[in-house]
């Protein structure tokens, strides 16, 4: 379906305006899905803690720089022992990166223990000794990354309060069976990533919900605004389709050589035919196969299809 008309009602909301849980579920309800970090930790004297956080993600790759954020409780603002340990025990921390099979053992140990309490025999998890770093690794993740506490930044002292955890990355492990060939990184297919959602909702990276979009950097394309007027007012195209055709570079749009020997392709010169005493049904017939061969990553015939439709 086409995207919604910029005329959509919206509900408006002030932060400050509703009670706190309430503004906190909008924000990780909209905010999603964000990856977790299953951080361990340790204090001065040894004792282990392990926890998850959702407020997280990479933002520097050289140097390797993760950021988490151990927000203040909404419900009471107390703080929790992971910030402590990071920030006044041990500055250091492994973020270990979870898989579906670990998703229930990941949450079990998010709750509330006392602060003296292993959350990893709780949780049925198995410490790994790190390479560098004092925190334990999670043996069972796919991913964990040594990580040394540069930074911890306050962004807010009231209830939800962020307080981001600047991390650098001094090693990393990662399972070799989730690897894609030499060293072209993880492979999305093999990983079986999980995220999260707003109030006790997760999500599943599995093969059916991965799909590819081309990088505009590759290339510099026409863009939208310089599509065709049937095609960019089209009542048949979504806004992935104008993007995908958007990103097309002037130089590789179909001749129009091209464009008329494309005519004689069998599905097209059918279409045409059965269609030709209605030229408004022949356009819309047309757009959906070129919708139909773009959504199968056949952009130049696409590209053909629809040009025909001005015709």
């Amino acid at each position: 379906m086409p995207n919604p008309a910029p005329t959509a009602s919206f509900r408006t909301i002030t932060p400050g305006t509703l009670k706190g849980p309430e503004w906190h579920q909008f924000m990780l309800g909209a905010v999603a899905p964000r990856p977790i970090a299953f951080v361990s930790t340790i204090d001065r004297e040894g004792n282990v803690n392990l926890s998850p956080f959702s407020f997280f993600n990479v933002f520097s790759s050289n140097p390797a720089t993760l950021i988490f954020s151990p927000a203040n409780r909404v419900r009471d603002n107390t703080q929790k022992h992971t910030l402590y340990n990071v920030r006044d025990e041990v500055p250091e921390c492994v973020i270990n990166i979870c898989d579906y099979p670990l998703v229930e053992q990941m949450s079990l140990a998010s709750t509330e223990y006392e602060r003296s309490v292993n959350e990893f025999r709780k949780a049925g998890l198995t410490e790994l000794k790190s390479d560098v770093v004092r925190p334990p690794r999670v043996a069972e993740c796919p991913v964990s990354f040594e990580c040394v506490v540069e930074q911890v930044i306050a962004i807010g002292n009231e209830h939800g309060g962020g307080n981001l955890v600047v991390c650098r990355v001094v090693q990393s492990h990662f399972r070799e069976d989730i690897l894609l060939p030499g060293n072209a990184g993880v492979d999305p297919h093999k990983f079986d990533a999980v995220a999260r959602l707003g109030g006790d909702w997760y999500s599943r990276v599995i093969p059916e919900s991965l799909f590819e979009v081309p990088k505009p950097n590759r290339n510099k394309g026409i863009g939208i605004d310089q599509l065709p007027e049937h095609i960019r007012n089209s009542d048949v195209l979504t806004g992935n389709n104008l993007g995908r055709l958007g990103n097309i570079e002037q130089q590789a749009l179909p001749s129009p050589e091209a464009v008329a020997a494309f005519r004689d392709e069998p599905l097209v010169a059918y279409t045409l035919n059965k269609y030709c005493d209605n030229p408004a049904e022949q356009r819309q017939q047309l757009m959906l196969l070129g919708q139909k061969l773009l959504e199968e990553g056949r952009v130049e015939e696409a590209w053909k299809v629809m040009l025909l439709a001005a015709e």
